[in-house]
């Protein structure tokens, strides 16, 4: 009996069978429809001093900036053969052998690095305090960051590592393995899977790592940050938070997932043989674990340094007053409405 489940053969990556549109490309746009409407959201409950103009200002360059850093980071770091280096060109290239396969590679880690950079140059230009600015635009982050990892999922992409849990999922592109091999032939057996030809290739079950992240990485994150939006002790606060906590989180969810082919792993502090499908030690560390680390300590060293930073005091929000402005709006609102119907009688 088959202990793992199937790739739901129903989820298709194109919109439309034979046209150019993927649902991948589909949740980047929730994605960032989501993080627009939470940080308008937020500058309305702070009463900010930032009109649509800038909002949308704001996220046209800090996308730009983060679709860059993605795409660049990507081709620097993730790719190993020396196809970027040899023909530069192809990085912002969206066809392979006369094919459209778009910008296929796009880093998480070189997407923060060029949003940052991003916004704290638009801050700058337009006088806007890059702390609070910042500190309301990953609060609503991590909500997004779900439809993006659940992308991910449906090109059955960035799978995990082979397991015969109760999780395991195999996944229809997922590398397979040899049945001559003793481990294949043990995680098959305990998967359910019957091995009728000793030499055949084995297509194992594979932890879902795309959906661990769209959890961890999105909506418990995004639920930690958002009960903690109106209660940051100084500027800044949110922005350090989101660096440790995706840091933290995406650490630890990288040991279920499969380094990336061709990398291995960046650290191997423990050579044991066992391939990279496999978990092999805490203490052998993925590409993505090394950035991951680098950001929990930026975040860290963040926090100390905008707790000491000159006019830290962030903007008091005060619920039961801003419901009073509210109500004294609405109702000045309605004053006005009727105003109005009485000269037009």
């Amino acid at each position: 009996m088959l202990l793992a489940v199937d790739f739901p053969s129903w989820i298709n990556p194109e919109i439309i069978p034979g046209l150019p549109f993927r649902w991948y490309g589909l949740m980047y746009l929730v994605a960032f429809a989501i993080a627009y409407v939470l940080f308008r959201k937020q500058v309305k409950e702070r009463n900010f001093p930032m009109d649509d103009d800038g909002i949308s200002g704001l996220f046209f360059w800090g996308i730009l900036g983060l679709l860059l850093g993605a795409r660049i980071f990507s081709t620097i770091v993730y790719e190993p053969t020396d196809i970027y280096r040899l023909q530069p060109w192809l990085v912002f290239w969206p066809f392979r052998d006369g094919q459209f396969v778009g910008l296929q590679g796009m880093s998480y880690h070189g997407g923060v690095i060029g949003c940052l950079i991003a916004v704290i140059i638009y801050c700058a230009r337009k006088k806007y305090d890059m702390r609070e600015i910042g500190d309301m635009v990953v609060t609503g982050v991590p909500l997004g960051f779900t439809f993006g990892r659940l992308g991910n999922f449906i090109n059955g992409e960035l799978y995990g590592r082979v397991t015969a849990g109760p999780f395991g999922m195999i996944f229809p592109h997922a590398k397979p393995y040899s049945a001559s091999l003793d481990w294949v032939r043990d995680i098959a057996a305990k998967a359910g899977i019957e091995i009728t030809n000793p030499n055949a290739l084995i297509n194992l079950p594979r932890h879902p790592s795309q959906l661990y992240e769209a959890l961890f990485e999105g909506v418990i994150l995004w639920f930690i940050l958002w009960a903690l939006r109106n209660r940051k002790p100084f500027r800044g606060f949110m922005m350090g938070m989101y660096l440790i906590g995706y840091g933290l989180f995406r650490f630890i969810i990288e040991y279920f997932r499969e380094p990336d082919e061709g990398l291995g792993y960046r650290i191997e502090l423990v050579k044991n043989g066992i391939p990279p499908a496999l978990f092999s030690s805490l203490f052998n560390f993925s590409t993505g674990q090394v950035l991951c680390f680098l950001m929990i300590l930026g975040g860290g060293i963040w926090l100390i340094v905008a707790s000491r930073l000159p006019d830290s005091k962030p903007l008091v929000f005060d619920p039961d007053t801003q419901s009073a402005k509210d109500r004294e709006e609405r109702e000045e609102s309605r004053k006005t409405r009727r105003k109005l119907r009485k000269k037009l009688k």
